[in-house]
């Protein structure tokens, strides 16, 4: 009969260690070890405590709502978290403190310590209402079932832990800026994150499987893969010797981006080459940074050369000891180098003015700002530089004041009836007017001229830009004019923008908000 028994009881614990091992969810694992557990051992109350940061935390019970585990977490925080200091005398007293906090009659408590080689995962409690003394043979047959219950709880934390990661790194690829493209040996797709689908506007569900060459194709060159493997002879490379190659990457609608591919080789212990992982830069700024660059030093070498050269030739023609001049042409070569000294300080301004900006270091000073006088002032200035242009100043009668910084205002005024006066070379009128809305005063400057081509009118506020026309390019300038008066307008919370139609001219806009008034009317004339 008692070896019936022991058949069964071993039995028993074959059946519920297969559906233990056979779980790899770890909650699932630990409901399956306490109720195993307490149906083995016939108990009334069963807990599983794991070791987490060196304290005991109760993740699974039988009997015991989970409302209560927290509590017993402070009386299993007595026991020490590691078997080798435990008493057997400790032990008891702990497990003598729980069963009166549970209110059990227990006649006997088991604790088994769930051990994977030297390491204490946790511990399994039982509370029984019966008091049996146990043979050498269920002790074997509880520690086998400790055994296998550690290695399954152990087995299902691995796995946790592999499944967090996973999806850590899953995050982190989906997250990146960059493209990344994760190939098998044979090339095909295994990973396409969401940058990578940005770049090519393939969808990862539809490039999932295909070849990498029918997906990133490279201009001028067909596949950056063949391309790499081709260069550096072929794979498997070592770890720290990834191929690097550029090219435009044509997307699914035909279009392209400049780019930059690392292909790095994945390698198993042996060196057999397991994956493929591409990382795609967009080299789009970078390439724009570098024309942007090239741009600069051309224009500014251009723009310097020539105030300098112009000071240069009439210094050394007043410096000519073969000749007398006159006071008159004295006064005359004396103005013409005053003004390409002028031209080269505005230079020089404007250079300092765009730096300022990218440092965000343009300062204002913020007083009360009459637009229309200021308008009649630079109307004043550029009058006599002209005998082509009629400049009319257009306001209507108590304009309301505005806050601004006269001086930056004025810039922004003078940069656009210079490019009027610039853009519109067989002259007409050019006109400065104003008009009021409830919320803000707008300025516009008109102009007879060139116009500009609607593509372009977006871009001609960027910094060195210039519109593509042959008169504009034969036209002196470094572009920077009107990316600082957008600066200027933008600081002060206002807007600019241009209506042009080419050959028909061009209408220059700016807005300003008017002061809020606590009381009173939206606008107060001035007196």
């Amino acid at each position: 009969m008692l070896t019936d028994f022991r058949v069964r009881q071993r039995d028993y614990l074959l059946e519920i260690t297969r559906a233990i091992t056979a779980q790899l969810d770890l909650d699932a694992v630990l409901r399956l070890v306490v109720e195993a557990a307490a149906e083995m051992l016939a108990g009334q109350v069963a807990f599983i405590a794991l070791r987490e940061e060196d304290a005991f935390t109760i993740r699974a019970a039988y009997g015991l709502p989970d409302t209560q585990w927290g509590e017993l977490d402070a009386l299993l925080a007595r026991l020490p978290a590691y078997p080798e200091a435990w008493g057997r005398a400790e032990v008891e007293r702990v497990l003598t403190q729980i069963a009166r906090w549970l209110r059990v009659e227990a006649q006997q408590a088991v604790a088994l310590p769930l051990m994977v080689g030297e390491d204490l995962l946790g511990l399994l409690v039982v509370f029984r209402t019966f008091g049996t003394a146990f043979t050498y043979d269920d002790r074997l047959i509880l520690r086998a079932f400790a055994d296998q219950a550690a290695i399954a709880v152990h087995n299902a934390k691995l796995y946790q832990q592999l499944a967090t990661e996973k999806r850590r790194l899953e995050a982190i690829i989906e997250a990146t800026a960059d493209g990344v493209i994760i190939l098998d040996p044979a090339h095909r797709i295994q990973v396409f994150n969401r940058a990578m689908a940005r770049l090519t506007g393939w969808s990862p569900f539809e490039v999932i499987g295909r070849p990498h060459d029918e997906i990133v194709i490279l201009n001028p060159r067909r596949s950056g893969m063949t391309l790499a493997e081709a260069e550096a002879g072929g794979w498997p490379l070592a770890t720290d010797r990834p191929i690097y190659v550029e090219g435009d990457l044509v997307r699914r609608d035909g279009g392209r981006v400049a780019v930059g591919i690392t292909y790095s080789p994945l390698l198993d212990r042996t060196g057999r080459l397991v994956n493929i992982i591409g990382v795609v830069r967009d080299m789009t700024r970078i390439r724009e940074a570098e024309e942007l660059k090239s741009t600069f030093i051309s224009i500014i070498s251009h723009e310097l050369k020539t105030p300098v050269s112009i000071i240069k030739g009439y210094a050394g023609t007043l410096r000519r000891e073969d000749t007398t001049w006159d006071a008159t042409m004295v006064r005359q070569i004396a103005a013409i180098i005053e003004e390409e000294a002028d031209r080269l300080t505005q230079l020089i301004d404007n250079l300092l003015d765009a730096s300022r900006l990218q440092a965000g270091a343009l300062e204002l000073q913020f007083v009360e700002v009459a637009l229309d006088e200021l308008a009649e002032q630079v109307a004043d200035r550029f009058r006599p530089q002209t005998d082509r242009h009629f400049i009319v100043v257009d306001f209507p009668p108590d304009f309301p004041l505005v806050q601004g910084d006269p001086r930056r205002l004025e810039q922004v005024l003078a940069n656009l009836v210079s490019n009027a006066i610039k853009y519109s070379p067989q002259g007409g009128t050019i006109r400065i007017s104003g008009r009021v809305t409830p919320r803000e005063v707008i300025v516009t400057v008109t102009d007879e001229g060139i116009g500009i081509p609607p593509e372009e009118q977006e871009r001609i506020f960027e910094r060195f830009y210039r519109a593509s026309t042959a008169r504009a390019r034969q036209t002196p300038g470094t572009g920077l004019g009107l990316y600082l008066a957008r600066a200027i307008v933008e600081a002060h919370g206002g807007r600019i923008w241009v209506e042009s139609e080419p050959g028909r001219g061009s209408s220059f806009s700016f807005s300003i908000p008017r002061p809020r008034k606590s009381t009173g009317s939206p606008s107060e004339p001035r007196s």
